[in-house]
């Protein structure tokens, strides 16, 4: 099972995760993706739900249109892992 990181190794991560932060009143991470319309919005999801897929780490997101929203944490851990932290740098590569 995956631990959860420490106060300051979730800050450290959060340095080097450009647009992420920490979610208020929760131990996540969350970021908000825009893109230039649904298809690239929808088309990144997919691409994301199939790096998601292979690690077994699932996350929360919503999608409006052109806007994906996306909160990462581990709930068998009750916080954020470096799983976490592996899939933000995935979303992040995936983006663009």
């Amino acid at each position: 099972m995956a631990q959860k990181l420490t106060a300051d190794a979730r800050k450290s991560a959060l340095t080097k995760l450009a647009g992420w932060s920490e979610v208020a009143g929760r131990d996540a991470i969350a970021r908000k993706f825009v893109f230039k319309d649904f298809n690239q919005a929808f088309g990144f999801m997919t691409r994301v739900a199939l790096v998601a897929e292979k690690m077994d780490h699932h996350p929360e997101w919503f999608n409006v249109y052109k806007t994906v929203e996306v909160t990462l944490s581990t709930h068998d851990a009750g916080g954020v892992t470096e799983l976490d932290v592996k899939l933000a740098e995935a979303m992040d590569k995936l983006a663009g």
